[in-house]
């Protein structure tokens, strides 16, 4: 990051107090943030090393999953089509195996192969998880599949439990699932070929370094840059989102300590988050001086097509449970988060380092751009006279 983008950041180590005293933060929040437990305490080292296999390791998670592994000794393999190098962490690839194939037909490298565990991040179509699942059932112990809580969509509860049972069909049927049903059944098939050997995990939206959309960097970014800093919804509309890291060590660590079953995964705290805890916790580790603009009238948002700036989602409809799914049993199983500064911070860091193209970062897919967001307080502002 160069010295220019450094003047956008404070010299922070992520403390619990650096969030909770951010600049800007109304003393109302402040004891909220203070009550959260935002540090990661220090994991057991594994009783094992493993030998884990990793079903796409070069994209967001996989990653994440690699550096983890590593350091926590356990041998990892790739299996990938060899078309892509990771941006973040390239070093560490030259100690896993690398695997060729493709899930859409071509998975002999994974046959007569036996893995402790197999964590499948690309499991992007019921095919592809029926035919994994299948192969690796009897050389594998333990299959993870990266869900999504998708599965609940549409989200007409608040706090679903991994207890409500995921939509299988589309109303009205489609030639091909929508993502939610793709993913509740892709769970449903592993689960068939392990059976109580399956790990189903369910997470929520998924940030930080090494992200692949310009969903949450939005954020960081556009408070980073200061002025006047539009904010949808009220102050308590509830957000859920997790860093990768967090997501990916648990994952390594479910997998050490053979917990099985279905999990569904959210953050960034250990209890429901706020749109509140999210702007003023990003502002903590920024410096230029941020006008907040609330804008609480969904009427307004829908008029100006404005439904999600994500982590935040219109909480109407069939979102009204979106960002409030429970997790409160991955909590229970080992899942720890890291302060929300470390997660703004980083992300700003790897946005202006050199992991992230350059014609990205000058042409990012923002829900917001500059002008838009000018032109939309200027009619918020004259709407209220």
């Amino acid at each position: 990051m160069n010295k220019t983008r450094r003047d956008f950041l404070r010299v922070s180590a992520g403390s619990t107090t650096t969030l909770a005293l951010g600049l800007g933060v109304p003393a109302s929040w402040v004891k909220a943030v203070q009550g959260r437990e935002l540090w990661v305490p220090e994991p057991d080292p594994p009783s094992r090393a493993l030998r884990l296999l990793i079903l796409g390791g070069t994209s967001f998670l996989g990653p994440h999953q690699v550096r983890y592994a590593l350091e926590r000794g356990h041998s990892v393999s790739i299996f990938t089509r060899g078309r892509t190098r990771p941006r973040i962490y390239p070093e560490l690839f030259d100690q896993v195996e690398h695997l060729t194939g493709d899930r859409d037909g071509d998975l002999d490298a994974l046959r007569d192969r036996a893995w402790d565990a197999v964590i499948d991040n690309s499991g992007q179509r019921v095919e592809w998880a029926r035919d994994s699942a299948g192969l690796l059932a009897s050389s594998v112990e333990h299959y993870l599949y990266v869900s999504s809580t998708g599965v609940f969509y549409p989200y007409l509860t608040v706090g679903v439990t991994e207890e409500l049972q995921p939509r299988l069909a589309d109303d009205p049927p489609r030639d091909e699932p929508s993502y939610g049903v793709m993913k509740a059944l892709s769970e449903r098939e592993v689960q068939r070929a392990f059976g109580e050997r399956a790990i189903i995990v369910r997470p929520n939206y998924i940030v930080g370094p090494g992200d692949t959309t310009d969903r949450f960097p939005y954020w960081p970014v556009r408070i980073a840059r200061g002025g006047q800093v539009l904010v949808p919804g009220d102050h308590l509309d509830p957000v859920q989102f997790m860093d990768v890291r967090d997501l990916t060590e648990w994952m390594i660590r479910l997998i050490e300590e053979r917990q099985t079953g279905v999990f569904n995964a959210g953050g960034p705290f250990p209890s429901q988050g706020t749109i509140g805890e999210l702007v003023y916790g990003i502002r903590a580790v920024t410096t230029e001086d941020v006008e907040w603009v609330w804008i609480d009238d969904y009427d307004f948002l829908r008029e100006e097509r404005i439904s999600a700036i994500v982590p935040w989602v219109m909480p109407r409809g069939n979102s009204l449970g979106h960002t409030r799914v429970n997790y409160e049993k991955a909590v229970a199983h080992g899942l720890t988060f890291r302060p929300l500064a470390d997660t703004a911070r980083d992300t700003l860091e790897w946005w202006y380092s050199d992991a992230v193209a350059p014609e990205r970062r000058a042409s990012p897919g923002f829900a917001l751009s500059a002008d838009r967001e000018a032109a939309v307080i200027a009619r918020w502002r004259g709407a209220r006279g």
